[in-house]
């Protein structure tokens, strides 16, 4: 321990006592105590970025009335991607921080899956300028599979370069849950460079004896429980189940009635994909919060699994209690019951337009990396057949999809959709400027009529994928998408009706959080004039290439048996 070591602790114990002002005072307000429920009034004394007393009074330095309003800790996000929120760290920082998210744990694997290690480098050097504290899980599983095309590959002796870092948390989501069922190689020597590390899962599905072989891997978290009887069973097993609510899928009205003070040390709260105008229409941890709440469930409850099961979970020891000696994430609230949001203390900061100013910025990575050849209509041609085809079935708020059958019309040498019946077309083309691959099929559930929509984000390896009514939309949409930079677009008639340029790896804009969030309400109202149906039609679209969740999928080589992890021929 050095000199400095020794005055800082040696303050934090005068300032602690009472024998010197604290830095920091936040005077009068009502403490809600995750022991017991109860709301004690007190004043938080803070040294720096740590607390140093509680159920006291105390002098501060400088003093933050809190107005006798409630005091509960930070939450935090145990797993979500930023590039889903379209916006860089930095802004989804001034984002979501307001609404009382003080510490975020992300996977970078979409723009890894795009850019390699160099994410990490990214994500990285963000996560040391942010105001909230960024913490980053190492993404374990890039490509997700050896079903598609993706920009790069990570390997474990690629991650154990990053493994030190000290807002490196472990090992992100394993989606490659076959893989570590089958004992696949390059998935055990992952886990086995993280054996002492936190490893995140992602077992959709799995259950019965599948269940325990992937949990003996070491593997301890999942975000991917969609059913209260599937989450029993993991919480049984010893899991912690991550309750997630995202722009797309929304588990948590199926999951709240399993959390209780009882079974709080088993279930934290996360978002996995959440855009900023959903953000800013219901809320992000807060909106989780509220809405448990509501359904029924105890506030001791809901906000110990928003923050010190999450804390537990990860092994953020620091954080999680309002409580002396730990960091000084504090949310003030105006009610408990709504999670009225009314101030946020970050490390010990206020938080403020003028603090998010102090920022140092990092410069964004990955222009230009939508590299692929101008398609035309013929490109997404389907041979006719007169047996019934597959086709990919969506189920509204969830990503897991239906795998359908359907006899489709046809002029003798080409399918085409059934408008009748809500069958549109759907491809996938490459673009990281490996192979010229197409990947096409049918799906059902847009509720499309004309027109198409097409995205650059595309789960996990981030191909173009369109939904289209005919097949000259089809290609004016992918190729409206190649001259942006990526992002995503609406088309009808050969126009194009509405877009958003995501110029960052063709995940995330470059534009401030409003100015996205503004840009995403024309977007849902020209999909909505094409006839679809979906809340969220884009991040949807965005799940339709993701081969790890069941049970039947679509990438640049094709149809794709999830279940059986083969191609369907």
């Amino acid at each position: 321990m050095t000199q400095t070591d020794e005055r800082l602790l040696a303050t934090r114990i005068a300032q602690g006592k009472g024998a010197e002002p604290a830095d920091t005072v936040i005077a009068d307000v009502r403490l809600f105590d995750l022991l017991t429920g109860a709301l004690t009034q007190t004043d938080i004394a803070i040294c720096g970025d740590t607390i140093v007393g509680t159920y006291g009074h105390y002098r501060g330095v400088r003093t933050i009335d809190g107005r006798g309003r409630i005091a509960v800790p930070g939450f935090i996000d145990t797993h979500l991607h930023v590039e889903s929120s379209l916006v860089t760290p930095h802004e989804f920082d001034r984002c979501v921080l307001p609404h009382g998210v003080t510490t975020a744990i992300c996977d970078p694997h979409e723009m890894a899956n795009v850019l390699g290690t160099a994410a990490f480098d990214y994500f990285l050097a963000a996560s040391e300028c942010t105001i909230m504290d960024l913490r980053v899980q190492l993404s374990s599983c890039v490509p997700a599979t050896h079903l598609e095309t993706s920009g790069a590959r990570i390997g474990a002796e690629d991650l154990v370069r990053y493994r030190d870092h000290r807002k490196v948390i472990g090992l992100a989501e394993f989606m490659n849950f076959p893989g570590v069922l089958a004992g696949d190689a390059d998935c055990l020597s992952k886990i086995d460079a993280f054996a002492h590390r936190h490893i995140d899962g992602h077992a959709p599905l799995v259950r019965g004896l599948d269940l325990n072989g992937y949990l003996a891997a070491g593997i301890r978290t999942d975000h991917e429980a969609t059913t209260a009887e599937e989450a029993l069973e993991k919480v049984r097993k010893g899991m912690t189940v991550l309750i997630r609510e995202g722009s797309v899928s929304k588990d948590l009205h199926a999951l709240a009635p399993l959390l209780s003070v009882r079974t709080s040390s088993f279930f934290a709260l996360c978002t996995d994909d959440r855009n900023p105008l959903d953000i800013a229409e219901e809320g992000h941890l807060d909106y989780m919060i509220r809405t448990l709440i509501a359904r029924g469930c105890e506030p001791l409850a809901a906000y110990r699994a928003a923050s010190l099961t999450a804390a537990q979970a990860f092994g953020l020891t620091d954080r999680g209690m309002i409580g002396p000696g730990k960091r000084a994430d504090i949310v003030l609230l105006d009610d408990l019951e709504i999670c009225a949001v009314s101030d946020v203390v970050s490390a010990g900061r206020l938080v403020t337009p003028a603090l998010f100013a102090t920022r140092r910025m990092v410069d964004p990575i990955g222009r230009n990396s939508v590299k692929l050849a101008r398609v035309g209509p013929e490109d997404f041609s389907v041979a006719a057949s007169t047996q019934p085809v597959p086709v990919i079935g969506v189920i509204p708020g969830k990503i897991i999809t239906a795998a359908l059958s359907a006899t489709l019309p046809s002029n003798g040498t080409f399918a085409g959709c059934d408008l009748d019946e809500d069958i549109v077309k759907v491809a996938v083309v490459a673009r990281h400027g490996l192979n010229g691959n197409i990947g096409r099929s049918f799906v059902k559930g847009f509720g499309m009529k004309r027109g198409a929509i097409a995205s650059s984000v595309g789960h996990d390896s981030h191909n173009i994928c369109v939904v289209g009514a005919n097949d000259s939309d089809m290609a004016v949409a992918v190729n409206r998408l190649r001259d942006i930079e990526g992002g995503f677009v609406v088309v009808d008639e050969g126009v194009v009706l509405s877009e958003l340029a995501l110029p960052i790896a063709g995940l995330m804009s470059d534009r401030s959080y409003e100015e996205v969030r503004e840009a995403l309400l024309p977007l849902r109202a020209a999909a909505r004039s094409l006839g679809v149906i979906l809340t969220e039609p884009f991040l949807q679209v965005a799940f339709l290439p993701l081969p790890v969740i069941p049970h039947l999928k679509i990438t640049d080589l094709g149809l794709v048996d999830v279940d059986r992890m083969q191609l369907v021929s």
